[in-house]
C-alpha cells in the first residue's frame, strides 16, 4: 500500500468526481502513537482508504466518522485516547497508549478540493509546498505556499507544526535515488526502496546491465555513459546516490557525476581501500567532495547476503532522509 501523500493524491486525483472523499490528518499527538503528526489518509464513499494513520485498528471507525464530514461539509475533528479506559480507543483494543488528534475535511468541487489538486501538480513536478489546514470546525480553507526548493530535502523532525487555528507543514515528493550500477545484487536495493515507497533510477551502461524485467520498479533506467552529465537532467531531481557497479573504473566515474547531482546523500559500496583508487583515477579527494562520501556504504546490520546487504544500505539512507542516528530504539545488542 502506498502512503505517501504524493501517491495517494495520484490515486484520488482520477477519481476525485466520481465518489465522495475525505481527507484525514492527524495533527497533535501525545504519547505513543503509530504514524506521526502530518500523515494523511485519503478516504471514499465506497467504503476504501488509502493510506494509513495507525497499523489498521482505527482506520474503520475513521471511515465511519468522515461520513458526518460528507453530510456537513465541514471540518470535523475526532481524537482517540489510548491513556483513557473509557474511550473508545480502549474498545477497539488499542494499547499504544496515547492521544491521536485527527482532522477530517470533506474534499469536493465546491471547496476547491482543498488545493490538493494544486499540491499534486506541485510535488509531481518535484516542489515542495508548505500546506495550511484550518482547525475551525467550519467549511474547510486550506491554504498553499510554494515553498523554496531547500524545502525538499528537510527531515521529517521539522516538517510540521500546530498553532492556534491551523496545522502547517511542509509537504515533499517521495525520495528518488539513484543505483549507479545495474547487477545482480542491485535488484533487492531496487526493490527495498520501491516497498518504501521511492523513485528509483538504475544507471549502467553496459550491455547486459541495468534490464529492464529485473528492475520492474524504476522510475527510469539510464544506459549513458557515466561522463556524459550534460545528458543526465535526472541528477537535478536526485536526493541519494549508491554506486555499485563493482568496476573501479566506472565507480570513478559515478562519483564524479555525483558531484554533479542534487543528492544530499552519496554512498559506495566496498572497503576503504578500494575507495582510495576510486578517487585517485578522478583526482578527488575526500575533504573536498561536495557531499560527505558514505563508505563503507550502510549500517552494521550483519548479513552477507544481497538481500541483507542491501537491507542495511537503504535502511542508513532511510535514516539519513529522518535526520535520525539509526540506532537499535530498544538499545538491546542482539
Amino acid at each position: 500500500m502506498a502512503n505517501h501523500i504524493q501517491q495517494l493524491l495520484n490515486t484520488w486525483y482520477e477519481q476525485r468526481d466520481q465518489m465522495e472523499w475525505v481527507l484525514a490528518t492527524i495533527i497533535e499527538i501525545d504519547g505513543s502513537s503509530y504514524r506521526k503528526p502530518g500523515a494523511m489518509m485519503m478516504i471514499n464513499s465506497m467504503g476504501k482508504y488509502h493510506g494509513l494513520l495507525s497499523g489498521g485498528c482505527l482506520e474503520s471507525d475513521i471511515m465511519r466518522q468522515a461520513r458526518q464530514c460528507w453530510q456537513s461539509d465541514r471540518n470535523h475533528i475526532i481524537q482517540y485516547d489510548m491513556r483513557e479506559e473509557e474511550d473508545i480507543a480502549w474498545q477497539l483494543g488499542i494499547g499504544c497508549g496515547g492521544l491521536v488528534r485527527i482532522l477530517l475535511q470533506a474534499v469536493n468541487k465546491e471547496n476547491n478540493y482543498l488545493q490538493l489538486d494544486t499540491l499534486r501538480h506541485y510535488i509531481n513536478r518535484n516542489q515542495s509546498c508548505e500546506y495550511i489546514q484550518k482547525l475551525t470546525e467550519t467549511v474547510p480553507h486550506n491554504e498553499l505556499i510554494e515553498s523554496s526548493p531547500e524545502g525538499k530535502h528537510q527531515t521529517r523532525a521539522i516538517r510540521s507544526k500546530l498553532t492556534d487555528g491551523e496545522f502547517k507543514q511542509t509537504i515533499a515528493p517521495v525520495k528518488h535515488i539513484a543505483i549507479f550500477g545495474g547487477g545482480v545484487d542491485a535488484i533487492p536495493v531496487a526493490k527495498i526502496a520501491a516497498n518504501v515507497g521511492w523513485q528509483i533510477t538504475i544507471a549502467d551502461p553496459r550491455t547486459g546491465y541495468a534490464r529492464s524485467n529485473e528492475f520492474p520498479d524504476a522510475t527510469h533506467i539510464s544506459k549513458l555513459p557515466f561522463c556524459n552529465i550534460d545528458e543526465m537532467p535526472w541528477l537535478q531531481e536526485i536526493d541519494a546516490i549508491i554506486i555499485m557497479t563493482h568496476n573501479v573504473q566506472l565507480d570513478a566515474d559515478a562519483l564524479n557525476a555525483a558531484q554533479e547531482s542534487s543528492a544530499s546523500y552519496v554512498g559506495m559500496l566496498g572497503p576503504t581501500h578500494r575507495t582510495e583508487r576510486v578517487l585517485s583515477i578522478q583526482g578527488l579527494e575526500l575533504s573536498t567532495l561536495k557531499v560527505p562520501l558514505a563508505n563503507p556504504i550502510g549500517l552494521k546490520l550483519g548479513g552477507e547476503l544481497p538481500e541483507s546487504i542491501a537491507l542495511s544500505i537503504i535502511a542508513e539512507i532511510h535514516a539519513h532522509f529522518e535526520g535520525c542516528d539509526g540506532h537499535s530504539i530498544s538499545h538491546i545488542l542482539v
